[in-house]
C-alpha cells in the first residue's frame, strides 16, 4: 500500500467515524460472512523464484494457477478438479521438491487443534494422471526428495509408498491406539510443542528419522460429544493433567536400504523429558534433535551421526524459568546453523558453527523478531519480522548475516506479514491495521519498494462506512511496575460524563498476543455490537503474550 493510499484509508475511517453512521451490527452478521475480507489462499512461491502458485476456487471445484510475481499476471492453470477423476476439489496442496508431483489434499478432516486425516492424491504434472495414496484416510503424507516415494502415519504406524511401482512399505508395526503412537505426535505435543508430523526424511531420501510415543501409563480422559443423534458418542484419549505421566518418547532412524530401525542412544541419561523438534542437516547421514526437560527449563541441541551410531551435544541453553524451544534452525552449506533464542532476554537471531560455537548474535535490541522468513546464501542476508516498530506492531526487515545493514522492507505501521519467492527476488506482503483492512502488495525484496498491489479490501471499508462504529483505542495500563498493552472501544456516543458497564476480555496464554495493530477479527465485530449496546470494551494482555 502506497503513503497517498493509506492516507485516503484513514481520512476515509475518520471521515466515516465522525459522521452519521445509522446502521448497527448484528450477531448474524457477525457470523455469517458480511464482513468477510478477501484472501490470499495456499500461496507457494515455485521454485523458480519467478512465479507462485494460488488455489483458486471456481464453479465448485477448485484449481492450482500460476502466476508471475513481476506482472501478476497468470501464467496457467496447473490442475484443477474437474479435470481429475474422483476428485470433486481439494483443499490443499503441497509440490515435491522437484515440482514434477503434486500432493492434493481431499475430505479432510479435524481430530484435533493441528492434527487431520483425509485423502490424498498425487497429480503427476508430466503425465496428469492421479495416484491415490492410500484407500483409508492418513496423516501427514510427505515427499521423499526426490519426490519418487511418500511416507506417511496410518493406525499409529509409519508407511512408504514407492510412487514408480506403487508398493506400500509399513516400517513400524507396534502402533496401536491409546498405547503406542509412530511419526505423529502425541496431544502434548500436538498442543504445547505445536507440530504433528514427528518424522523427517533426510536428504537423500534413504533414511526417516521419527519419535514413538509410548502413551500405556498416561490417564485417560473421556468427552462426550453431541452431534445430530440422540444420544452422544464418548471419545476417550490419553491425557496427562499437570504433574501426572507423559509419554516416554523415544527417537528411532529408518534405512530404507536395509529395512532396519535403530534407536537413538545418547551419552546423556534424561528422564522425563521431551523431543520437541526434529531436523536432518544438509548432511544426509547427520539429523538434529532438541531435548527439553519436563520443566522446560533445560534445552538440548544433539547432532546425530546415523551411520556412525555416535552423538553430539553442540548447544545447551538454560533458564531459571522457561526455555523456548524453535522452529528456525537452518542449516547453512557448511552446516554452521542459524537458531533463535531468548537468552539475552529478547527472542533473537543468532549463528553458531557446526560444532556449537558462536560465531555471532545476529540481531539485538529490546524487542522481538516474532517470525524468521529464511536466509539467501547469495547476498548473506536473513529475512525476519519483529517489534521493532511498537509491541503491537510487526514489521518486515532484512539484516546482514554478520549482523550489519539492517533495513526495514515494510513502509506501513501495523501488522505486516511477508512470503518470500524461493530466489528471495520478491515477498508478498501481507499488510493490515485497526484502520485499514487487508491488502496483498507485491514489493521488492532489497529495497522493499512496491511493485503492484495484488489484491485489497476497500469495498469492505465501504461498506463498514454505513455502521454505526468505534474506534479501538490503543494505550498501555501500569499493574505491578509493569507497562501492559490494552486496547479500549467506547460507544459511538461516548460521554465522559456518563457511567458505562464495562466488558473485559482476557486470556494471556503464552504467545496470544491480543491487543495488536490489525484488522479485525469475528470477536471485534461483537465487541463493535457491545459497544453499539452502551457497553465499554476492554482488553489486556498479560505478561508472556
Amino acid at each position: 500500500m502506497n503513503i497517498f493510499k493509506s492516507f485516503t484509508i484513514l481520512v476515509f475511517f475518520i471521515t466515516a467515524l465522525t459522521s452519521a453512521q445509522n446502521k448497527e451490527i448484528t450477531l448474524e452478521e457477525i457470523w455469517d460472512g458480511t464482513f468477510r475480507t478477501e484472501r490470499m489462499d495456499a500461496l507457494h512461491s515455485m521454485k523458480n523464484g519467478q512465479q507462485y502458485s494460488v488455489l483458486n476456487y471456481e464453479k465448485g471445484g477448485t484449481q492450482i494457477d500460476i502466476y508471475n510475481y513481476k506482472t501478476l499476471s497468470k501464467v496457467n492453470t496447473l490442475v484443477k478438479s474437474s479435470n481429475l477423476r474422483d476428485i470433486e476439489s481439494f483443499s490443499n496442496y503441497t509440490f515435491s521438491d522437484n515440482e514434477t508431483k503434486i500432493l492434493l489434499a481431499t475430505n479432510v478432516e479435524s481430530i484435533f487443534r493441528r492434527s487431520t486425516l483425509g485423502k490424498f492424491y498425487v497429480y503427476d504434472t508430466e503425465t496428469n494422471l492421479t495416484t491415490l495414496v492410500s484407500e483409508e484416510k492418513i496423516q501427514e503424507p510427505t515427499f521423499s526428495p526426490d519426490g519418487n516415494k511418500i511416507a506417511y502415519g496410518l493406525n499409529n504406524n509409519l508407511f512408504v509408498k514407492d510412487l514408480n511401482s506403487g508398493e506400500t512399505k509399513q516400517i513400524t508395526f507396534d502402533g496401536e491406539k491409546n498405547k503406542i503412537i509412530n511419526g505423529i505426535t502425541d496431544w502434548v505435543y500436538e498442543e504445547e510443542f505445536s507440530f504433528v508430523r514427528a518424522f523427517e526424511w533426510n536428504a537423500n531420501g534413504d533414511k526417516i528419522a521419527f519419535i514413538r510415543f509410548d502413551e500405556t501409563n498416561v490417564p485417560e480422559f473421556s468427552m462426550d460429544v453431541y452431534g445430530q443423534q440422540l444420544y452422544q458418542t464418548q471419545t476417550v484419549f490419553k491425557y496427562p493433567k499437570a504433574g501426572e505421566t507423559n509419554s516416554d518418547v523415544s527417537l528411532h532412524i529408518y534405512d530404507l536400504a536395509k529395512n532396519k530401525t535403530q534407536e537413538v542412544k545418547l551419552d546423556k541419561a534424561y528422564s522425563d523429558f521431551y523431543i520437541p523438534r526434529i531436523k536432518w542437516s544438509n548432511d544426509a547421514n547427520v539429523l538434529s534433535a532438541q531435548y527439553m526437560n519436563r520443566h522446560q527449563n533445560e534445552l538440548d541441541l544433539w547432532m546425530i551421526n546415523a551411520e556412525k551410531s555416535s552423538a553430539n551435544l553442540v548447544l545447551a541453553e538454560t533458564d531459571n524459568a522457561y526455555v523456548d524451544v524453535t522452529f528456525n534452525l537452518t542449516f547453512l552449506k557448511d552446516n554452521s546453523f542459524i537458531w533463535t533464542s531468548e537468552k539475552d532476554g529478547w527472542n533473537h537471531i543468532y549463528h553458531y558453527d557446526k560444532n556449537g560455537k558462536l560465531i555471532n548474535q545476529v540481531t539485538s535490541g529490546d524487542w522481538e523478531v516474532t517470525d524468521y522468513y529464511g536466509y539467501n546464501p547469495k547476498t548473506k542476508r536473513i529475512f525476519y519480522q519483529s517489534t521493532e516498530d511498537g509491541s503491537i506492531n510487526r514489521s518486515i526487515y532484512s539484516i546482514d548475516l554478520n549482523g550489519k545493514k539492517k533495513q526495514r522492507l515494510t513502509k506501513n505501521t501495523g501488522t505486516n506479514s511477508a512470503s518470500f519467492s524461493a530466489d528471495f527476488t520478491y515477498f508478498i506482503n501481507s499488510f493490515s491495521s485497526a484502520i485499514n483492512p487487508p491488502e496483498y502488495t507485491l514489493n521488492n525484496s532489497k529495497t522493499g519498494n512496491l511493485v503492484k498491489s495484488i489484491k485489497d479490501n476497500d469495498k469492505l471499508a465501504q461498506k463498514l462506512s454505513q455502521y454505526k462504529t468505534s474506534q479501538k483505542e490503543f494505550s498501555t495500563i501500569n499493574v505491578n511496575g509493569n507497562d501492559l498493552n490494552m486496547w479500549t472501544i467506547k460507544p459511538a456516543d461516548f460521554d465522559e460524563n456518563k457511567t458505562y458497564p464495562l466488558f473485559m476480555y482476557q486470556y494471556s496464554g503464552p504467545g496470544s498476543q491480543q491487543v495488536a495493530n490489525r484488522w479485525n477479527s469475528a470477536n471485534d465485530y461483537w465487541y463493535q455490537h457491545l459497544a453499539q449496546q452502551g457497553y465499554i470494551v476492554v482488553c489486556v494482555d498479560g505478561r508472556g503474550t
